[in-house]
Order: structure tokens, then C-alpha cells, then sequence
């Protein structure tokens, strides 16, 4: 620290420098850390995050005969690896899926045309360093939270399509051979 400053004013910074840092430990504590080898993502709220004991290629085509099993659309996908590859390059794998289906659309956007933002809803399964692969999907009820213009109605949507999308987790990671 400069001696030109005044004594004070160098004590001032001292003491809040020894403050710091004795609260250094207990503000990283505090802090929310991922669960053993869980992607860091899968803390975010609402979030559910699952092992999959199939290979990131398998995984992704369960999910997409899980999301048709249960009733619901592939509306879209997305693939950073897979455009990576197709350029030659090569990264860990990861997949979106987004499922929905027009009758819940109509429904939700007469509850909240705002959280139309959030439809279809995201599947995504990755790869992590070590070669495991992780599905992660935030329910329905926690996507349609924030929107609190939808009332009961978006309520009533999300309760009725979280379970259609725990099942169609459980159907993806399961040992199960899925038919389409």
C-alpha cells in the first residue's frame, strides 16, 4: 500500500483487507456446489439431472422413442457435437430434444402467451470427461413458474405434464427396450 496515504485511511484498508479475508472461507462455503459428479448445470433451479447407464448415442434415441412413447412430439434437436463432427471436429456429446404437443400449446397460450416463451420444453443429454452420460430436464410446473400471469390454468399445465415427462425420463434411462 502507498505510504503517501494517510494513516488512516491505510488502516481503513488493512482492517477491511483482514475482514475479507477472514470471511473468505465461510462466503465459499456458502456457496452452492454441484453434487458429486453431476454436470455444474444440474444445480440450476428445478432442474432434475439423471445417470444414464447407456451410451450418449443410445441415450439420445430413447429419448426421443420415450418422448413419442408417452404421447409427446420431438418438436425439434440440437447438436453442437453433431455439427462439430460434421465439420471434423470432435466434443463431448450433447443433445437437445424439445418435446410439446399442440393441444398443451393452445391450452398454455390461452393461460399466458409469455410463457409460450418456454415451449416446447428441452431435453438434454451430455457427456461428460469422464464418458458418463447425464439427462437433464427442468419439470414443467418449475419452466411455468416464473409466469405468474397464467394463474391457475398454467398451474394446472404443468401439474398435469410433470409426470408425462418424469416417465418420459424414467423410459430413457431405463434398461427397457423401447419400441416406437
Amino acid at each position: 500500500m502507498p505510504s503517501s496515504l494517510p494513516a488512516a485511511v491505510r488502516r481503513a484498508a488493512l482492517a477491511l483487507g483482514l475482514a475479507a479475508a477472514a470471511l473468505a472461507p465461510a462466503a465459499i462455503a456458502a456457496l452452492p456446489m454441484p453434487a458429486a459428479a453431476q454436470p455444474a448445470f444440474a444445480q440450476d433451479a428445478g432442474m432434475r439431472t439423471t445417470r444414464s447407464p447407456h451410451a450418449f448415442p443410445a441415450t439420445v434415441e430413447r429419448l426421443a422413442q420415450a418422448i413419442e412413447k408417452n404421447g409427446m412430439i420431438v418438436v425439434a434437436r440440437a447438436s453442437a457435437s453433431a455439427g462439430a463432427a460434421q465439420r471434423g471436429v470432435s466434443i463431448r456429446g450433447n443433445a437437445v430434444l424439445m418435446a410439446f404437443r399442440n393441444d398443451f400449446a393452445v391450452r398454455m397460450l390461452a393461460a399466458s402467451v409469455p410463457a409460450g416463451f418456454e415451449a416446447p420444453i428441452r431435453f438434454y443429454v451430455t457427456e461428460d470427461g469422464q464418458g458418463a452420460v447425464w439427462l437433464s430436464y427442468r419439470p414443467p410446473s418449475a419452466v411455468f413458474a416464473p409466469y405468474a400471469d397464467g394463474g391457475e390454468a398454467l398451474k394446472a399445465i404443468g401439474a398435469e405434464l410433470d409426470p408425462i415427462f418424469a416417465a418420459i425420463a424414467a423410459d430413457t434411462i431405463g434398461a427397457a427396450p423401447l419400441a416406437r
